[in-house]
């Protein structure tokens, strides 16, 4: 292992360690909960952070995506194709990610967790600087990608904490 995969490792382990924490005791009914109807709801947001790792770390691992290989895909049972992580999403597909609990919402991350980590942890250093990505100017780097894909994960995983604030004070 190299410096920068350490790195990576222990920022994509502390999203993991964030988002077990802001499903843990909540109700299906609670994690769809949106503040208002324009807002994302906690299983939303979980939902789509862990479809983006996946399907972006599948890309650069030249690897099927967990979320179709494992079946999660089915499990879930959401009206979106495989192929769907959330981009783009308007409020009516926020308010579709329903019925789902905090043990499918963390299984699923966990999985794609461990994939991730798995595919970090034989990573060289010499291997950041593979280009990705043409689309973009300046091409998108392999380093550039995992930052960026683990950037927008504790962007996603702190809203859902904000969500879980609130919902518990207005239990009290």
């Amino acid at each position: 292992m190299t410096a920068s995969t350490d790195l990576l490792l222990d920022a994509y382990g502390r999203v993991r360690d964030l988002v077990d924490d802001v499903v843990d005791g909540l109700s299906p009914e609670e994690l769809a909960t949106r503040l208002d109807e324009g807002a994302n709801s906690i299983a939303w947001l979980v939902w789509h952070l862990a479809r983006v790792e996946d399907d972006h770390v599948a890309d650069v691992a030249g690897t099927e995506q967990v979320w179709t290989a494992a079946g999660w895909h089915e499990a879930f049972g959401l009206p979106f194709g495989p192929g769907v992580t959330g981009y783009g999403h308007g409020p009516e597909e926020v308010a579709a990610v329903r019925g789902l609990d905090a043990d499918a919402l963390r299984g699923y991350h966990d999985a794609v967790h461990e994939r991730s980590a798995a595919y970090l942890s034989g990573l060289a250093d010499a291997d950041f600087a593979r280009v990705v990505d043409t689309s973009w100017t300046p091409h998108v780097t392999l380093g550039v990608r995992l930052v960026s894909v683990v950037n927008d994960a504790t962007q996603h995983v702190g809203q859902a904490a904000f969500v879980r604030g609130v919902l518990l004070r207005r239990r009290d």
